[in-house]
Order: structure tokens, then sequence, then C-alpha cells
């Protein structure tokens, strides 16, 4: 992990990017979504009055979408900090143009970057299991790239990919695809840190203590729960050519001062 030997002072954040980045599954009690954007944000206000903060990402987009929808507006803001992350939904796609993909991430840095102060990256976190396996090699092509990119515009680096702790399918919820609040803190730790501010937790990539794993009928159930609950609505999603986030609006989209959840 990447970070300035300096403690800075931003006032201002712009995150663009899909569910990752909107905070699913991070669930507030008004049926909202927190996440670790939020988060961070909280942490930059509580240093830094008047701080100011949008979040730009929706659910469900492809890389294509938050280009067309997201970048431009986001560099028109000029924050101190923007951060990016997107291309993983393209990666679980059956039919992936990684050529494509890459191209259009190439574009969002190309014109991110000149357009604020630091540029984040971040390699995602994966959740270990048969799905991971099966698109490891997209993804690792995906990340190669985001490092690429990163030291050509002067981007810093998240590596939640390698980090053992969101590894565990504990960090996450039981769709399978969204980090639990707990994984959204650690995530908010780690892009705290790769900004250069002093660290609030040191341990955020240990792993958890280990635990007994549930019993065979306990895992039978829950696979049924989430085949029935996310996976099948998932497929169809994907066989109309619809997403969760069709007609959504941006999560905050407008630069604004921010009070919002304590870290």
């Amino acid at each position: 992990m990447q970070t300035n030997p300096t403690h800075p002072t931003h006032t201002s954040l712009v995150a663009v990017g899909d569910s990752f980045t909107e905070g699913m599954s991070d669930l507030l009690p008004d049926g909202s979504y927190r996440g670790w954007a939020d988060l961070l944000a909280a942490r930059m206000a509580a240093r830094t009055p008047g701080f100011r903060y949008a979040n730009l990402a929706v659910r469900g987009k492809l890389i294509g979408q938050i280009v067309d929808e997201q970048v431009d507006v986001a560099a028109a803001m000029n924050p101190d900090v923007i951060t990016l992350v997107g291309g993983l939904n393209d990666t679980l796609r059956p039919k992936c143009d990684m050529a494509r993909v890459k191209g259009l991430l190439t574009e969002a840095v190309e014109r991110l970057a000149p357009a604020c102060g630091q540029l984040v990256l971040m390699r995602s976190p994966g959740r270990q299991g048969p799905v991971l396996e099966r698109f490891r090699p997209r993804m690792e092509e995906l990340f190669a790239c985001v490092d690429e990119l990163a030291q050509r515009h002067g981007a810093v680096v998240v590596d939640l990919y390698g980090a053992p702790s969101l590894a565990d399918p504990r960090m996450w919820d039981v769709d399978r695809l969204h980090l639990t609040a707990e994984g959204h803190r650690r995530v908010a730790e780690a892009v705290w840190q790769t900004l250069g501010y002093v660290p609030e937790d040191t341990e955020w990539r240990a792993p958890m203590a280990a635990t007994l794993p549930p019993g065979w009928v306990t895992r039978r159930v829950a696979d049924a729960r989430f085949a029935k609950q996310h996976l099948l609505p998932w497929i169809g999603r994907r066989l109309t050519g619809r997403s969760s986030g069709d007609g959504r609006p941006a999560k905050r989209p407008e630069l604004l001062p921010y009070e919002g959840p304590a870290a």
C-alpha cells in the first residue's frame, strides 16, 4: 500500500463508482446505505471545517456507464481527492471484453487525474470461494491495469485485494457481493492511511479470529436462501438487460459541506 509521508488536510472528496462505493450492504436504520466513502468523508470532515463531499456512485454501473455519467461531473468539481473504483461489474459478466474495459478505465483516469489534487484507485477486494476463482484472471488483469495507470498518472492505489481480512467470507453480506459494515470500516481505514493520515487501526489487514465453520445443513440453507434472494434475481437482470441501478440517482450528487456518520 502506498502512503504519503505528510499529514495532509483535504478540503473536498468526490467518490466515483458502483455499489461498492455507494456503500452496499452497510445498511443504516433508515434503510439507506453508509459505506466506506461516507466513513472516510466523516473522518476528513472532522479534521477540516467546511469539508465538502459528493458521492456519484450508483449500484450496478459498468465502467462505460461510470465514464459516461460520472467522470465529467466529478472532474468539473475539481476536488482535492477523487476516488475511482470501477470495472469489476464488467469482469463478472459472462461476456467481457477486457480490452474495452481497460480502455475505458484508462479514459476515466486520464480525465480525472488532472482534475483533482490526488486520484485514488483500488484493487478491489475478493471474497474467498468459487466465484473468485472463476473470475480471478480477469480481476488480476484489471488490477494490473490499475497499477500501471496509477504509476503513469500519479495516482495512489489501495490494495484491498491483497488484504487477508477482506477475503474472509465473514466480511461479506449474505448476497456474497458486498461487504458488511465491518468490511466497509476497514476499507475506509485503508484509504485513510493511503492518503497519508495517521492510522487509527494498524491491523485492518489482519485476518479475523478463527471460528468453527457452520455445519453442512446451515451452509445448504444459506446457499438456498442466497440463490433465491440474490442469485436468481441477478441472473434475471442479466438476461433482460436490466441493472439494479436503473433509474437511481447518484447517492450524493452535489459537492456540499458534510456532516455524516462518525468513523
